[in-house]
């Protein structure tokens, strides 16, 4: 065998092993390709608990929205088109109502008149009072000054109470029938009948002017004309005393 024949055999059998090692690599490549996607793959995934068998999952609860404090502690008002909650009701109280007042409103304060009678005298609102004479244990007769004074002949003795409460009484002095008269104080009276216990007098001043009027028709009257009280009856009797 010449030289040449041996160098190309050696040439052919190198080239041939080298083939054989590229065809054992490839497969072991691709064996490492895939182990290694798979790895990453399980690293990559999670995977989720099988249910056990006989047991359910729990709900998810519902989205409620709840009212969240804000920052004053006070609760979140609710979104606007929704129902406010009701407002809490006091309860009610029992409360006592007073009873309505009587006619008199203040204690009654007394005073001793000429005959020995007693006048009972009561307030029963501004500028007006009530006053009954009372004798023995009787209520004789009942005064009552209300937007102007009160006057009574009781039995020729005088009375008058004023619209600031006060009693002025006296006896006697009494002029009766029609005419006119000097009274107390300088006054003149002129007293002029209209009727069956209806008499009208006029109180006349300075110049025969008419200062005030009384006027009967069935009760006795009365008048405190600047401090000289002058009382007409019923019956036409008029009397002054200062």
């Amino acid at each position: 065998m010449s030289l040449s024949t041996i160098r190309r055999t050696t040439r052919t059998r190198t080239l041939a092993g080298t083939v054989l090692a590229a065809a054992l690599l490839l497969p072991a490549a691709t064996a490492c390709s895939s182990g290694s996607s798979g790895s990453t793959a399980a690293a990559g995934s999670t995977t989720a608990p099988a249910a056990t068998a006989g047991t359910t999952a729990p709900a998810s609860p519902a989205a409620t929205p709840v009212a969240t404090p804000g920052a004053s502690g006070a609760a979140t008002p609710p979104a606007a088109g929704s129902t406010p909650p009701a407002a809490a009701t006091p309860s009610a109280r029992r409360t006592s109502t007073p009873p309505p007042a009587g006619k008199a409103t203040s204690p009654a304060r007394t005073q001793t008149l000429p005959d020995g009678s007693t006048a009972e005298i009561r307030e029963v609102a501004p500028q007006h009072f009530v006053a009954k004479i009372v004798h023995g244990g009787d209520v004789l007769a009942t005064l009552e000054a209300k937007e102007h004074d009160a006057g009574l002949d009781a039995n020729d003795m005088f009375i008058v109470l004023s619209l600031d409460g006060t009693v002025h009484a006296w006896m006697g002095g009494a002029h009766e029938g029609t005419g006119t008269f000097k009274v107390a104080g300088d006054w003149t009276v002129k007293v002029t009948k209209l009727g069956e216990l209806k008499y009208r007098a006029d109180i006349l001043g300075m110049d025969n002017a008419v200062y005030a009027t009384l006027e009967t028709n069935g009760h006795d009257v009365g008048v405190d004309a600047n401090g000289v009280y002058i009382v007409l009856s019923a019956g036409g009797r008029v009397s002054a005393h200062a």
